[in-house]
């Protein structure tokens, strides 16, 4: 069973799934490089990831084939697939080296979202 919830990181509300098989977080890659933006628009913080996403792609790069698609609920209450990674993946899979943002305040908060 996946389990949905937001962890909330100043303004931002970051979509995440807890899978309980794997007994894992994966959170939602738009929401985390709107935060590190700090982009208020979801639109132009989602238009940069697949920008970059193809970029990541075409070179190859296994950050994005690390990435899964989940299912979580959408401000309208649908449920969308939408690009996850696990803390792990978020931070040492590359996307972060790419990102160029990801800075020691984004991952001590993500850590402290998982459970005990």
């Amino acid at each position: 069973m996946k389990e949905n919830s937001f962890a909330v990181f100043e303004d931002y509300k970051i979509r995440r799934v807890y899978d309980e098989e794997s007994e894992t977080w994966y959170f939602s890659v738009v929401d985390i490089i709107q935060v590190l933006m700090q982009q208020p628009d979801y639109q132009a913080a989602r238009n940069y990831w697949k920008v970059l996403k193809n970029r990541l792609n075409k070179e190859g790069s296994e950050s994005v084939t690390k990435c899964n698609r989940l299912k979580t609920e959408a401000s309208d209450g649908k449920q969308y697939l939408i690009d996850v990674a696990d803390p792990e993946t978020l931070y040492e899979g590359g996307i972060s080296w790419y990102i160029g943002l990801i800075s020691s305040f984004l991952l001590p908060f993500l850590s402290r979202t998982l459970p005990c």
